[in-house]
């Protein structure tokens, strides 16, 4: 019975000792890897990957394309130069806009169906 009861102190002392400070570095270290690694996944790479969609569309600009600018302005591209473009908004206004103003763009061959046009069709 004696030998039950030193057993039984012996694990109480293992169970509130505190724990070693290697072993709380390295947990710490380990949380901070998947606190980073969610970040990178979730956040960064995401956000990397948009950016290099809309440069490679702003670099895809072209004479005739139905562009919408970040201040909600419709045209057309009538010229491209290096690093703005010149958009017909009605039959004689022009406007010069930086080509990063430009929110997204609509090649040529793909215009908006009218609403009208859409529901003559749909009746039919």
């Amino acid at each position: 019975m004696n030998s039950i009861f030193s057993g039984l102190n012996m694990l109480q002392d293992v169970a509130t000792k505190a724990p070693s400070a290697t072993g709380s570095m390295l947990s710490t270290v380990i949380m901070f890897g998947a606190v980073f690694l969610i970040f990178y996944f979730m956040i960064i790479r995401p956000q990397n990957k948009k950016q290099k969609a809309m440069q490679k569309m702003l670099a895809a600009v072209k004479k005739g394309d139905a562009v919408i600018t970040i201040g909600g302005i419709h045209g057309v591209v009538q010229s491209v130069k290096e690093r703005s473009v010149v958009v017909k908004v009605d039959d004689s206004t022009r406007i010069e806009f930086s080509k990063s103003a430009i929110a997204s763009v609509e090649p040529k061959g793909e215009a908006e169906v009218p609403a009208e046009d859409s529901k003559s069709e749909a009746s039919k």
